[in-house]
């Protein structure tokens, strides 16, 4: 059950016209009032044609008219309006049931407190099945306005208490967490306009678009402004950036001039202050021996930054700052995907966007690691090849359902939820870009007696999971990563057990497809001469002490001795 507390207004009787009229699709059946204030006292225009919705809304306001006139200075925000609607499979209610409803909206919101006798004056409307309109005037029989401060979280609370009570389908509880519901007149105009999303929803699109392209927010703004969007910045005398506001072209007000939302009314987490603390984070600088190591491809720097990332989900701060910037490389990576993977990833970045905040602080510079990945892929101008970004999609699916086991750990019930459905997309398209690179391998499959040998290295390696393993059909294709990593002087046993550490198997829809993009990134580089690093090492270090190396010696015509060297074997 929902109930949507709308905006005050002033116009009573213009909001009964509504309650009562045919709706604006002829939906509106059988208009009639439920439940009111206890002196409501009056008959109802619905059923009886002698009552008029002038003398209702007379009615309604007076204690309006009364602090008006005692005051002296006219109330302009006095009108409540909160519909209350049931769920497509939920039962038929009745009006007395109905009527019980509203008693404990009203009650929960503080427009008619239990007990009080001086509270507002309301009705509730019903002219649907499945719905009805609470209408309240926000004046008080004493000339006081009612306390509705937080009516939202109580009337939601009510609202949950309700749905168990009468056996109807049970949403999940708010934490105020949620983005604003677009407006009848939003959508109303989108469908005028030809538009398939309100302004607002657009605007947010291309907000989260352009973060992980930015590194301030005045680079954001300037992002927007390129991209077409008109930009309002609100600046102190200093000329600092104070806030911030966005308009979509065409959406023009009734005298032509352009509307502006500000970002904390499209989301949340996009207000100014929220932005900069997601944005202008200060990475550490890195050892110049890091930044020659790092993966030669903006793909693989993300795949091993998600590789770390069940690491930083201890302390909650560094879990919501990894969450967030898990979102942001969702987005990067849908604008460069190749352009078959696009909508579906798209579709995951949207979805996964409420998970992305929470009533958790988020300690922004734990992620700064997977957010350097993000903008590097976000500034790339080379797509990847097929087994890197085969391994960045695993990487996500596993990096998503690590943020929906933490989610549903803290109670975090709608995040959660949106986790469980960005992974649908995620899994979608990572399934569609292993099938090109299972082809390839699978074409050049090892011998039989080769995959016998690495059977073995499996059940060695993974033996909880060897079974699922050697029976999925991917288990060839995966035989042939192996074979190739041998080939490149890893031990197929050591790469098994640890591509199994990184990503627990026992979740895994086929097991063998982890494994084989897990291993195809982790053996990309040939494994390193032991023997030769430790002769470089011992060459630096007597360097470094003036002692001349084995191969500074000078050389002799010694014949050699024939007594054998005590490394030979």
């Amino acid at each position: 059950m929902i109930a949507a507390i709308k905006p005050t207004g002033a116009n009573t009787r213009g909001l009964l016209a509504y309650l009562y009229g045919p709706g604006r699709h002829d939906e509106h059946l059988d208009p009639h009032i439920v439940a009111g204030f206890a002196m409501l006292g009056m008959p109802d225009p619905g059923r009886n044609p002698d009552a008029t919705l002038t003398q209702l809304a007379r009615h309604l306001d007076e204690p309006v008219h009364l602090r008006n006139s005692e005051f002296g200075k006219k109330t302009t925000d006095h009108v409540w309006h909160c519909p209350v609607r049931a769920a497509p499979e939920d039962r038929h209610l009745s009006d007395t049931e109905w009527a019980v409803i509203a008693q404990r909206i009203v009650e929960a919101a503080g427009i008619a407190p239990p007990g009080d006798d001086l509270g507002c004056r309301w009705i509730a409307v019903r002219h649907a099945d499945d719905h009805i309109h609470i209408l309240a005037t926000t004046v008080r029989e004493d000339g006081r306005r009612p306390r509705l401060h937080g009516s939202g979280i109580r009337v939601g609370d009510a609202c949950r208490k309700i749905e168990t009570d009468y056996g109807l389908r049970q949403l999940k509880k708010g934490d105020r967490t949620a983005g604003k519901r677009p407006t009848q007149a939003e959508m109303h105009k989108a469908q005028r306009l030809g538009w398939e999303q309100t302004s607002r929803d657009w605007l947010q699109d291309r907000i989260r678009a352009a973060i992980p392209h930015a590194s301030n927010a005045e680079e954001l703004l300037a992002y927007l402004e390129a991209d077409g969007i008109a930009i309002k910045p609100r600046r102190g005398p200093s000329g600092d950036l104070l806030g911030y506001a966005v308009g979509r072209p065409g959406d023009l007000n009734k005298d032509g001039e352009q509307i502006f939302h500000p970002g904390g009314r499209i989301a949340p987490d996009l207000t100014l202050p929220k932005l900069k603390a997601r944005l202008e984070t200060t990475a550490p600088e890195e050892h110049p021996t890091a930044r020659r190591q790092r993966p030669t491809t903006p793909w693989h720097q993300a795949t091993d930054a998600l590789d770390t990332l069940h690491q930083g989900m201890a302390d909650d701060t560094d879990a919501q700052a990894h969450i967030t910037a898990l979102g942001e490389l969702i987005e990067a990576t849908a604008q460069k995907a190749p352009d078959h993977f696009r909508a579906e990833l798209r579709t995951a970045a949207r979805t996964f966007t409420r998970a992305q905040r929470s009533q958790i602080r988020a300690e922004h510079q734990a992620a700064h690691t997977l957010r350097r990945a993000t903008r590097d892929i976000a500034h790339t101008a080379v797509g990847p090849d097929g087994s890197a970004f085969a391994a960045l999609l695993a990487a996500l699916v596993w990096a998503t359902i690590v943020a929906a086991r933490w989610h549903e750990a803290k109670n975090h019930a709608h995040q959660a939820e949106a986790a469980r459905q960005a992974l649908h997309h995620l899994h979608a398209a990572a399934d569609h870009a292993l099938v090109p690179v299972l082809d390839t391998l699978a074409a050049r499959q090892p011998s039989d007696q080769a995959r016998r040998t690495l059977a073995h290295d499996v059940r060695a390696a993974a033996p909880d999971h060897a079974d699922r393993i050697l029976t999925d059909p991917a288990w060839t294709a995966l035989a042939t990563v192996l074979a190739d990593a041998e080939a490149g002087g890893h031990k197929p046993h050591q790469l098994l057990k640890e591509a199994a550490a990184r990503r627990e198997l026992g979740t895994a829809r086929q097991p063998a497809r982890v494994l084989i993009t897990r291993i195809q990134h982790t053996s990309r580089n040939p494994a390193p001469n032991r023997r030769a690093e430790a002769a470089r090492l011992r060459s630096v270090s007597a360097s470094a002490v003036g002692t001349p190396s084995p191969n500074d010696q000078p050389r002799t015509t010694a014949a050699p001795t024939s007594q054998p060297s005590r490394h030979r074997r």
